[in-house]
């Protein structure tokens, strides 16, 4: 609808305030509907529980970023309604992609969701660092997917099976030699998906692309794409492999270290807030990576609360961004000198959601890393829980700089920063979101276990 309404109507806005209210209402309907597990489409993707946590999640991601996008100025008017047309699609596609349990409708979703992000990405067409960026990501894509597709294929010519449970269960009754090929078949897959998710030693396209993409468009990069790849990985792993847990967990446990300490210390380097964000998302995946590297209840459960709470913090930090470039056209960690003098609102919502990323109390952050640490703990996994908490004070070096520039240097220009009405309400809205996560955490806690409730491994 809003596609052929774009050749009709002059005033985009409008089409962007149809687009917001139909996420809303969509986003109504899901969180008012309970749902028997349920397989679809031949069993293709299963819609229970765990499905409908990630879509509230994906469609929450989407219109706040629609509704943030009012407030770019960099995206051309007559590509205003295209641009609405695929953050909708968007959201279609990673419903998909979080309720797909058959390795063709994962892979179906999986690319969908990379070709509309290598759109998106490139969406300022006249703008040389957005077409780079926009290559680069289609360049890594491929070979990403291309990995993805040959683990799968050595699946199902192991199993003679696309379904994620019946893998499972053939590997279950499977000999040694079945299980080295599954492992193979698994790695691949993980190779594949590491991309997507942006672990090391995959992440090599990710600050290029979260820089030069519209500032909108890398907020939803770095929180949607990431916490439905860690869907889609939740499933292969516990549908497929439970079995190889003991493997695949040191592996992940391996893997989330050197994430999150690579991304943390090259974010300390970085003067563009967007690539210093971006490094940061690389290593908050190397956090969410750490729950699933011990396998359980607990790990899971600390997995999503991490992620429900890293979507608001981290969308609300690049709406803030979002504020700032729109009048200072900077991305410079210069550009937030003084921004408590020029607008106190925007220095204190910036604050709390950096504070929240460094896991202080009592934020929607530190409710994510405590649940992640218990869990980590529980399972004994010592120098994954000293990593955790060395990575935590290394990161909190370089997002108390940005806090320090906003309200101890002072800056050049004193003229106040306006927020317009579509840019207060996200902030408004992610900024209590991450307070209420925080102090009333019980909440969350219980719609995270009801998510796990169907979870057929347990």
């Amino acid at each position: 609808m809003v596609l052929v309404m774009d050749f009709f109507i002059s005033n985009k806005k409008l089409l962007g305030w149809i687009s917001v209210l139909s996420v809303g209402a969509a986003l109504i309907f899901a969180g008012t509907q309970t749902y028997p597990a349920t397989g679809l489409f031949f069993n293709f993707f299963t819609i229970d529980f765990f499905a409908q946590f990630f879509r509230l999640l994906a469609l929450t991601a989407v219109g706040l970023t629609i509704l943030a996008s009012f407030a770019f100025k960099k995206i051309p008017v007559s590509l205003h309604g295209e641009f609405y047309f695929l953050l909708l699609g968007f959201g279609v596609l990673l419903t998909v992609m979080g309720a797909a349990t058959n390795l063709l409708m994962i892979f179906l979703a999986v690319e969908s969701v990379s070709m509309t992000s290598y759109v998106l990405t490139g969406i300022q067409k006249f703008n040389k660092q957005s077409a780079e960026a926009s290559l680069k990501y289609l360049l890594f894509g491929a070979v990403s997917s291309a990995s993805m597709l040959f683990g799968m294929s050595l699946l199902f010519g192991a199993t003679q099976s696309i379904d994620l449970l019946a893998i499972g269960s053939a590997f279950q009754s499977a000999n040694s030699g079945m299980h080295a090929i599954g492992l193979v078949g698994l790695l691949f897959m993980l190779v594949g998906l590491g991309f997507k998710i942006s672990i090391v030693p995959f992440h090599m396209w990710a600050p290029d692309v979260y820089q030069g993409a519209p500032t909108p468009v890398t907020a939803l990069l770095t929180v949607a794409p990431k916490a439905l790849g860690f869907a889609v990985i939740i499933r292969v792993l516990f549908y497929a492999f439970p079995h190889l847990a003991s493997h695949w967990g040191n592996l992940l446990a391996v893997l989330s270290i050197l994430t999150m300490t690579v991304g943390n210390i090259i974010a300390i380097t970085q003067a563009d807030i967007k690539r210093m964000l971006a490094y940061s998302s690389i290593a908050q995946a190397g956090y969410v990576l750490a729950g699933l590297a011990v396998p359980g209840v607990l790990g899971l459960r600390a997995v999503l609360i991490y992620l429900l709470a890293y979507l608001f913090t981290n969308l609300g930090a690049f709406f803030t961004v979002i504020a700032v470039e729109r009048e200072t056209d900077s991305n410079e960690v210069d550009a937030y000198d003084g921004l408590a003098q020029r607008n106190p609102f925007l220095a204190l919502s910036m604050a709390v959601f950096l504070l929240s990323l460094a896991g202080i109390p009592p934020l929607a952050g530190f409710v994510g890393k405590v649940f992640i640490f218990m869990a980590v703990l529980k399972a004994d996994a010592i120098v994954l829980a000293i990593a955790i908490a060395l990575n935590s004070a290394v990161a909190a070096y370089y997002y108390f700089r940005i806090i320090r520039a906003m309200y101890l240097r002072t800056n050049k220009t004193v003229t106040p920063i306006q927020n317009p009405l579509s840019l207060q309400l996200t902030l408004i809205t992610t900024f209590v979101f991450v307070l209420l996560i925080g102090i009333f955490p019980s909440h969350v806690i219980h719609l995270i276990e009801k998510a796990l409730t169907q979870f057929p491994v347990f």
